[in-house]
């Protein structure tokens, strides 16, 4: 069923216009007729089932017929603290970790990253990420859109990490299973992934200075890119928030 972010949240009976790009695609690009079912969401946690009453031009008209919690939601918070790869992976990566449940990206710039944007750039790529970020979440059912934050430096970022809670940095060098650091009653943890050259050891023991625990993956090394959503899989398989749902 189509999906649709909005702020508010409207009540059961209460009409909803959708105009601009959201309305431009029920009417252009997915031809919706009145009668048709469709989702919106407050990026709250909410969803809002829907049934289309007009369509005109470049605006749909929708009244609100269920109210219901986001089912697409994991009960656990991860943020991934992505180092920032080289080319346009961060793209791939943006999408592929709201997908598996991520709940907030921060692009990281550590000592082995090939690719040092200025400021004025690094912008333009976090909004090209928070649109990715965005359209991956009404693809894959999410109830929230996952916030892509500013590049910090990997000192702020693993400060700020700390502060948060739990913290897991992934290192090829070996660490502890995530069987043994995530499970069912875990609800919120921040995790570290390299760039293509990996952590450094001055990051890694800057890491377990603040508290970070080094966790692995297993023996393969995973690229840049494969590695997070690796990671997300496993934790949200150890967490319960792999059971039930549908098919791809």
């Amino acid at each position: 069923m189509p999906r649709f972010f909005i702020t508010g949240s409207p009540s059961c009976g209460e009409s909803v216009a959708l105009a601009g790009e959201d309305g431009r695609h029920i009417a252009r690009s997915l031809r919706m007729q009145a009668g048709e079912s469709l989702t919106l969401c407050n990026g709250e946690g909410m969803d809002f089932l829907c049934e289309i009453t007009a369509v005109t031009g470049e605006e749909a008209v929708v009244v609100v017929k269920q109210t219901q919690p986001s089912q697409g939601e994991p009960s656990l918070w991860v943020t991934v603290y992505q180092a920032l790869p080289k080319l346009d992976k961060m793209d791939s990566i943006a999408q592929k970790i709201v997908e598996a449940g991520a709940s907030q990206l921060v692009p990281v710039l550590t000592s082995r990253c090939i690719s040092r944007p200025d400021e004025k750039a690094a912008h333009k790529k976090q909004e090209r990420w928070q649109k990715i970020a965005e359209e991956a979440a009404k693809q894959c059912g999410r109830g929230r859109i996952p916030q892509v934050s500013p590049l910090q430096p990997f000192a702020r970022a693993i400060e700020q990490a700390a502060q948060e809670g739990e913290v897991i940095l992934f290192y090829e060098g070996g660490g502890q299973s995530l069987a043994d650091l995530v499970g069912k009653d875990s609800r919120q943890i921040s995790i570290f992934i390299g760039p293509e050259g990996g952590f450094s050891p001055e990051e890694v023991a800057l890491a377990k200075q603040h508290g970070a625990r080094i966790g692995s993956l297993g023996p393969r090394i995973f690229r840049t890119e494969t590695a997070p959503v690796a990671a997300l899989a496993a934790m949200m398989l150890a967490s319960g928030n792999l059971e039930g749902g549908g098919s791809p």
